[in-house]
C-alpha cells in the first residue's frame, strides 16, 4: 500500500469524534472518504467540503442505519459517487445509557440494528467486491464494553460483543483474498456525544489520568487499516483500564 492513495473508503458515524478524526486522516493518506452521517449533515458536510477545497474527494451521506435497508442503500449511493469501497470503518453507533429495568423490547431491538445489524449489513454488501478485487479494510469500531459490561447498558455491551464474533467469523474465511477485519475497542473517549457521565469523574477511572482523544483512536485506526499482516484481532484502547 502506498498510504490510502487511490482508495475508497466509507466511514459511518463520520460527523463527529471518533469518526470525524478517522476521515480527516484517511483523506490525508490520499483516500476518497465517503462521511456517513444520520442527524448531523452540516458537520458532515463541512467535512467532506474541507477535503475537496484540500484537493481531495469527498461525499457526505447520510444514512438512517435502524432501517434496515439503509446499509445497502447507503453502500449504493457510495459507489455511485467515488466507486467501489476498498475500506470500511463501521463506527456508527448508539450508546443511550439505560439500567436493566429501563430497556424495553424496542430499546434493546434499537441497540442491536444500529450497533450490530448495520455492520453486518455493509460487510455483507461491500465484502464480495473486496474479495474480487483481492484487496479489502473493514475495521468495526466497537467498545471495551464488550469485555467488561460497561455502564451503558446490557443491550450496549451485547451489540459490541456480537462485533468481535462478527470479526472473528469474516476475518477467518476471507484471509486468503486479501481482506482482513478488525475491530477498535476504545473506551472513554472524549468530545464524541457519548460519555456515560460526568468527564471528570470518569477520567478518574482511567489509569492514565485522562479521557482519550478521537485522534488517538484515529491513529491506531489508520495504523491498522494500513497494516495488511493484521486480521482477526480484537484491540482495546483505554488508557489501562482493561487489561488483557
Amino acid at each position: 500500500m502506498d498510504g490510502f492513495s487511490g482508495l475508497v473508503a466509507l466511514v459511518t458515524g463520520g460527523s463527529g469524534g471518533i469518526g470525524r478524526a478517522i476521515v480527516a486522516r484517511l483523506a490525508a493518506e490520499g483516500a476518497a472518504v465517503a462521511v456517513g452521517y444520520g442527524r448531523n449533515a452540516e458537520p458532515a458536510q463541512l467535512a467532506a467540503a474541507e477535503i475537496a477545497a484540500a484537493g481531495g474527494r469527498a461525499v457526505a451521506v447520510r444514512a438512517d442505519l435502524s432501517d434496515p435497508a439503509a446499509p445497502g442503500a447507503l453502500a449504493d449511493a457510495v459507489e455511485q459517487a467515488l466507486g467501489p469501497v476498498d475500506v470500511l470503518v463501521s463506527n456508527a453507533g448508539l450508546g443511550r445509557v439505560q439500567s436493566l429495568g429501563e430497556i424495553s423490547s424496542a430499546d434493546f431491538d434499537e441497540m442491536i440494528a444500529v450497533n450490530l445489524r448495520a455492520p453486518f449489513l455493509l460487510a455483507q454488501r461491500l465484502l464480495p467486491g473486496m474479495a474480487e478485487r483481492n484487496f479489502g479494510r473493514v475495521l468495526f469500531i466497537s467498545s471495551v464494553a464488550a469485555f467488561t459490561g460497561g455502564v451503558v447498558g446490557p443491550h450496549y455491551a451485547a451489540a459490541k460483543a456480537g462485533l468481535h464474533g462478527l470479526t472473528h467469523f469474516l476475518a477467518a474465511r476471507l484471509a486468503p483474498s486479501g481482506v482482513t477485519v478488525n475491530a477498535l475497542a476504545p473506551a472513554l473517549i472524549a468530545d464524541t456525544g457519548m460519555l456515560p457521565g460526568e468527564p471528570g469523574e470518569l477520567a478518574g477511572r482511567v489509569p492514565v489520568g485522562r479521557l482519550g482523544r478521537p485522534d488517538e483512536v484515529a491513529g491506531l485506526a489508520l495504523a491498522m487499516l494500513g497494516n495488511a499482516y493484521l486480521t482477526n484481532q480484537v484491540i482495546s484502547l483505554d488508557g489501562g483500564m482493561y487489561p488483557r
